[in-house]
């Protein structure tokens, strides 16, 4: 294919393209790159994604991979001057050791994932925002090496009032209390690992449509991710598609700490499709959280109750989870604070154990609990040491519909309240095996009060019972 290439003298020359000479070309600047001599090239014969985005290279503004000081005056220079043009940071490969670094409107820090590590040398604080637009950090290693931190410190990376914030593809480790606390903040932290904080992963508080997704967070003292408010209301967050392993309760309680993931006055939360193992108390927990939805969540090997909503709550559907290992499965309690309406449906819940981490007033070992206004269909409950479900508690009973689900391997298939004041319940159509204390049974509190109710439910009038299979 032949071109005309005209010359600044005006002579023209006509070459001739083909793929032949193009591969010679090529084979031609290799040869010349290899015996060291340089082709003629522009002033920059590279171009990186870094250039092509206008980034301000810190490693030529002067910041020195390996130094042993302190480089926290170098880097917040370069990114109050980036900020300012709105464009980011480019921290290339290698650890730098900072402290104090207060990210303005529009910072942007990004690095090469798993090379270019932050290193907290103990200053007081690491990363702070406050009162901002847009902050980004992206593509870092930042590691708090257990260092100490100040008393208004309380996370490695500690952002207040920023409307857009994005944590992408992150590792932050080693926080002396938590990893991230944001407050009243909205975006998205995504793709990035927590581990090793003393307190907590991620706390945020008083969110403002804040979308949690595909992070792993792991070996944290006293929570996972926490997703709390001050004063109850409209939340909205979503916790989607995280892994979540190897929670404790360092500083105890019966619930506080130690959950997987942690609602708290948060409404209109979303906690869907997380894999949640090994916490010392619950996988999800919401408290005093309503219009909440967890659904399709696998939940293994926890210490506590799996799946939790409690105390003042209207509106919770727990729908589509597995809860394989725990001392209790799923509750949805606490009429006599106000917790009611939900539904509970196609749960698996399995292999649970008498044993919890404090002394409960009805005991550890049951799959499925409800008190209220509450739906219970389609589950699967199986070996379970004490109930397969529990029906109210004591007089906290109303409008409980338990229908078409299978309970096996349990000393009761359902424990329905008789207790004085206990409103309705209906069990219908339900399936059960290897129940030897009764498929469904009477109880006052603790203490079991009838026989077998499988097919009629005696003198107990508020109860309606039907349709069941005991095999």
């Amino acid at each position: 294919m032949a071109r005309n290439l005209l010359y600044p003298s005006g002579k023209t020359e006509t070459w001739m393209i083909s793929r032949r000479r193009t591969l010679g070309l090529l084979a031609g600047m290799t040869a010349t790159a290899a015996a060291g001599r340089p082709f003629a090239a522009p002033e920059r014969a590279v171009i990186t994604p870094v250039d092509l985005r206008g980034s301000l290279d810190a490693g030529k503004l002067g910041m020195a991979p390996e130094a042993t000081g302190s480089q926290s005056r170098t880097l917040q220079s370069i990114i109050d001057r980036a900020a300012e043009a709105r464009v980011p940071v480019f921290l290339p490969p290698g650890t730098y050791r900072v402290s104090n670094i207060t990210l303005p409107a529009g910072a942007h820090v990004t690095g090469v994932p798993g090379a270019s590590r932050i290193l907290y040398d103990g200053g007081g604080f690491l990363f702070r925002a406050d009162t901002v637009d847009t902050i980004t950090l992206s593509n870092l290693s930042i590691d708090g090496a257990n260092g100490w931190l100040a008393d208004d410190a309380p996370a490695l990376v500690h952002l207040r009032a920023v409307k857009n914030v994005s944590i992408d593809n992150c590792d932050i480790a080693g926080s002396r209390r938590s990893g991230v606390q944001m407050e009243r903040c909205g975006g998205r932290i995504e793709r990035s690992r927590l581990s090793g904080a003393l307190s907590y992963g991620l706390y945020a508080v008083e969110s403002t449509g804040l979308s949690i997704t595909g992070n792993t967070v792991s070996d944290c003292g006293d929570g996972g991710i926490l997703v709390h408010r001050w004063t109850k209301g409209a939340d909205n967050t979503m916790v989607q598609s995280n892994r979540i392993e190897r929670i404790r309760a360092r500083s105890g309680g019966t619930g506080q700490y130690g959950n997987g993931i942690n609602l708290f006055r948060a409404d209109g939360a979303l906690v869907s499709g997380n894999h949640v193992s090994d916490c010392a108390f619950s996988a999800m927990r919401a408290n005093a959280s309503s219009n909440v939805l967890v659904t399709g969540n696998q939940c293994l090997n926890l210490g506590e109750m799996a799946i939790y909503a409690e105390f003042g709550f209207e509106g919770a559907v727990i729908s589509g989870n597995i809860v394989d290992g725990a001392a209790n499965g799923i509750a949805v309690v606490n009429f006599n604070e106000g917790g009611r309406l939900a539904t509970i449906s196609n749960n698996i819940v399995r292999n649970l154990v008498a044993d919890g981490p404090y002394a409960a007033e009805n005991g550890f070992g049951t799959g499925i609990s409800a008190e209220a206004d509450a739906v219970i269909s389609g589950n699967v409950v199986e070996n379970v040491p004490k109930w397969g479900m529990l029906i109210g508690w004591g007089p906290y009973l109303r409008n409980v519909t338990a229908i078409g689900n299978m309970v096996r391997k349990a000393p009761v298939g359902i424990a329905v309240s008789v207790a004085e004041g206990a409103g309705a319940a209906a069990i219908t159509n339900n399936m059960f095996e290897a129940t030897p204390g009764g498929a469904i049974a009477g109880f006052l509190w603790n203490r079991q009060a009838s026989g077998d109710l499988l097919e009629n439910a005696g003198p107990y009038r508020h109860i309606t019972v039907s349709g069941n299979r005991s095999v």
